[in-house]
């Protein structure tokens, strides 16, 4: 019933549903919650105390709250209501106070300009339907030389691969817009105006039934999924690692873009 309701939602709208429902599973989810994605996001972060931090489609807050510890302040700006809730509830379990949670719309910020010292996203730009809108707004809110620390699966440049993870991203979650490749990240960076390098990729491994619970997947999207990757042509099984229970991997790219 609700993925049908969505069927006729804008794509923000499709997110701020879609999460919304399924909001306190992403609190206690172990990928969102932690890894090793989120330990070098903070070490890059090199925070010194006194910066202002932006997290960009924070969902439950987990980077939010992993800054928090070493910066001066943190906004965390989200579409869903639901999901900053998450995140003020684990803010006020861990006793941080320099944190605000805020909804917001990632393509038009309302923040003056150079407000930020450093903008994080993690696990959302592939929500974004205008992704060089996000970058010029994210680039316009950071101070001169601050950094946006964005990191987010990644797809393949082979067509086959790219065309089977979009497929399946988007049966199990409406969503869903893009995994971009690397090289797009970076041209889309670039033309936004950022001077953008990787700095980390890892592998993530998404168990099957966790993948499709995590997101409340209808039973006829969870049998079309399995169908899709258990008949998937041999580079793409290849590619993801499926597995005989139909768990799979995917890639996963920390991208640093400095603001001219």
């Amino acid at each position: 019933m609700q993925q049908q309701e969505l069927g006729n939602a804008s794509v923000k709208g499709a997110v701020a549903a879609q999460f919304g429902a399924v909001a306190e599973r992403y609190r206690t989810s172990a990928v969102h919650a932690g890894g090793a994605d989120l330990t070098q996001l903070v070490r890059f972060a090199d925070l010194r105390g006194n910066e202002r931090v932006l997290d960009a489609g924070s969902g439950a807050g987990h980077t939010a709250l992993a800054l928090a510890v070493g910066a001066a302040h943190v906004t965390a700006v989200d579409l869903s209501a639901a999901m900053l809730a998450q995140g003020r509830q684990l803010a006020h379990e861990r006793g941080l106070h320099n944190i605000d949670f805020e909804i917001g719309d990632i393509e038009a910020l309302t923040f003056g300009d150079s407000s930020f010292d450093l903008v994080a996203s993690r696990y959302s730009a592939h929500h974004w339907p205008h992704p060089i809108r996000a970058l010029r707004e994210i680039h316009r809110v950071l101070q001169p030389g601050g950094r946006l620390l964005l990191a987010d699966i990644v797809s393949w440049d082979d067509a086959v691969v790219d065309t089977h993870l979009q497929a399946l991203e988007l049966l199990r979650d409406p969503s869903h817009v893009r995994d971009h490749t690397t090289a797009q990240w970076l041209a889309m960076l670039t033309e936004a105006g950022f001077r953008a390098e990787v700095r980390y990729t890892w592998t993530l491994r998404l168990q099957f039934e966790e993948w499709t619970q995590r997101m409340a997947t209808p039973p006829a999207a969870v049998a079309m999924l399995r169908t899709l990757l258990t008949h998937a042509p041999a580079e793409v099984r290849t590619q993801l690692q499926v597995e005989v229970d139909c768990s799979f991997t995917l890639q996963g790219a920390l991208i640093e873009g400095v603001s001219g």
